[in-house]
């Protein structure tokens, strides 16, 4: 039985998503939403990556808020959905699952007036190579 139980837990455990410590990475936008939104567009673009959409996340969260309730959140909040089929296709070679993590995105928020820009962590290993291609837009359309 006892054997029967670790097997179960490790089971369990193997089966429960990766989760970052440090949630995401992001960074002080000096200018308005509009302008954040714009310089993102850009940087990525400019890369030479296609944006496939664009999520309205502050959008449906302030449409929804009555309905589901809550309090307001952000002023407003996009993310940016993309891939890189060179980035995508070194991390998928060094592990097929690595196919969980994309596509990619890319977050603008603005809250009481503070834009920020950022994304979220992926593992450590082959995945950096992801953060540093979203780390090089980000710093692209700060204008660093």
């Amino acid at each position: 039985m006892r054997k029967f139980l670790a097997t179960a837990a490790l089971t369990v455990f193997a089966a429960a998503p990766a989760v970052a410590e440090d949630g995401p990475t992001t960074y002080a936008f000096e200018g308005s939403f509009g302008d954040a939104t714009f310089a993102l567009e850009n940087a990525i673009i400019g890369k030479g990556l296609v944006i496939d959409y664009v999520s309205h996340v502050g959008d449906m969260l302030n449409r929804t808020r009555e309905d589901v309730g809550g309090e307001k959140i952000y002023d407003n909040a996009d993310i940016f959905i993309f891939c890189s089929a060179v980035v995508s296709r070194e991390v998928m070679e060094a592990d097929p699952m690595n196919v969980a993590h994309c596509p990619y995105g890319i977050f603008v928020t603005e809250r009481d007036g503070e834009v920020e820009v950022g994304y979220r962590d992926y593992p450590d290993g082959e995945m950096e190579k992801v953060e540093a291609l979203l780390d090089g837009i980000v710093q692209e359309a700060l204008g660093e």
